[in-house]
């Protein structure tokens, strides 16, 4: 594919134009005849039409509960949701697809490890500056509870972590490491089968919240050698309300429950319960049924379009928004400006304009765009800044949709009269 200039932009997806027609959404005109620029997939991806249907098939034909109604329906239905199970485990290269636990949403299965992972006075728990708020506020909870000690790493200033101190801060105490694969406010790609194996080293588990990368990274858990891992659908063209915690199956079966109802339990008596394996032992009540189906229907699509296709695709378009950003005067990016380190996610600063104002010029011309800190504050700090504009492009993006926000952002230079 060309650019708007031209110009022949290699490592595109083929076939582009086909591929963005799997997503209806793609085709909207918004408000005052715009036509939708959609660059905030770290926010959430959208949906191609299969994820669509197959959600819309299953409540139109085969909704019933699963694990729980003995008739065809309650077979279907369990049998649907339980083949989503092995899609998101192949998806993964896991082991077994006992190692697959739905949950609500990432932040919740990391609540899931937090609550249940013992620790106690004199350990401690390693994360990092850059970390999504749930993998910051959840180990802070489970450290004033336990008595443990909460500990991270640093930032460099171009937006890697900042392992110079790494031996002080994983030690014999450490029971847990946990770290972001790919930041979503830096886009910074961390060395995660490294991290894993320095927590392996200490005696300590890892813990990698997969969000940002999952969408456009292989992952592959068995080359990472880690020990739990944690995704969210509405990332991956999923839907949301899932979410999933991949662990070894002996670590999990070694956890105690997270909730207590339906389906986790193997006896129940007035007196005392016990609890049935990984992963039923995870997934108490009615889990979310449709959404697995539509999870697993959208990791089917990405398997069938290539997650390394994805990634050269990912990598194409960052670095030609990189470039186009470089060329807005006055404007900063946060993070690594190489875009074989990054992922599709930029947040950025233009001198003179609140990032909230940016976002609302832009949305004026048809370009939706992130503003805020992110749910990354501490990150946002430790470059001065309390908020920031965040382009992120996906698999459906175009190098045009790239031109068009640089456009838009040289438009909001003179809607708020910024000089030369």
């Amino acid at each position: 594919m060309t650019t708007s200039s031209g110009l022949r932009l290699p490592g595109l997806l083929p076939e582009l134009e086909v591929v963005r027609k799997d997503f209806p959404i793609l085709e909207r005109v918004l408000a005052g005849g715009q036509p939708l620029v959609y660059l905030d997939s770290a926010n959430t991806s959208q949906k191609p039409q299969v994820v669509i249907d197959a959600m819309v098939d299953h409540l139109e034909r085969h909704n019933a509960n699963i694990a729980r109604a003995m008739h065809q329906l309650g077979a279907e239905s369990t049998a649907a949701f339980e083949e989503a199970r092995d899609k998101v485990a192949r998806f993964l290269n896991a082991r077994s697809r006992n190692e697959v636990i739905f949950t609500k949403n990432a932040t919740e299965a990391l609540n899931l490890l937090a609550r249940t992972i013992e620790l106690g006075p004199g350990d401690n728990v390693v994360i990092t500056e850059m970390e999504h708020h749930s993998n910051i506020v959840s180990w802070q909870l489970a450290c004033e509870r336990s008595g443990a000690e909460l500990r991270w790493f640093g930032l460099t200033d171009d937006g890697q972590l900042d392992l110079s101190n790494a031996d002080q801060l994983v030690d014999d105490n450490t029971k847990v490491v946990a770290f972001t694969w790919v930041s979503n406010m830096l886009g910074t790609i961390n060395p995660v089968a490294d991290l894993a194996a320095r927590a392996k080293a200490a005696g300590a588990v890892s813990v990698i919240d997969a969000s940002q990368a999952a969408p456009q990274l292989v992952v592959d858990v068995q080359a990472v050698v880690c020990d739990f891992l944690v995704f969210t659908g509405h990332k991956v063209c999923g839907p949301t309300g899932i979410g999933v915690l991949w662990g070894r199956e002996e670590l999990l079966n070694e956890l105690p429950p997270f909730h207590g109802g339906g389906e986790m339990i193997e006896t129940v008596t007035m007196a005392r319960s016990t609890y049935a394996k990984a992963p039923h032992r995870f997934e108490a009540g009615t889990p979310p049924i449709v959404e697995a189906v539509g999870l697993g229907a959208a990791v089917e699509y990405l398997g069938h379009l290539g997650l390394d296709a994805v990634h050269a695709h990912e990598q194409a378009i960052t670095g030609y928004a990189l470039e186009g950003l470089a060329t807005v005067p006055g404007l900063t990016v946060l993070g690594p400006t190489d875009a074989t380190q990054r992922g599709g996610a930029i947040s950025f600063e233009l001198d003179g304009v609140h990032p909230h104002d940016i976002a609302q010029v832009l949305d004026s011309r048809g370009v939706a765009v992130r503003a805020g800190h992110h749910c990354a504050k501490p990150a946002h700090a430790r470059y001065g800044v309390q908020s920031s504009t965040r382009m992120s492009s996906y698999l459906y993006t175009t190098p045009g949709e790239i031109d068009a926000l640089v456009e838009a952002l040289e438009y909001t230079r003179s809607y708020f009269k910024l000089g030369s």
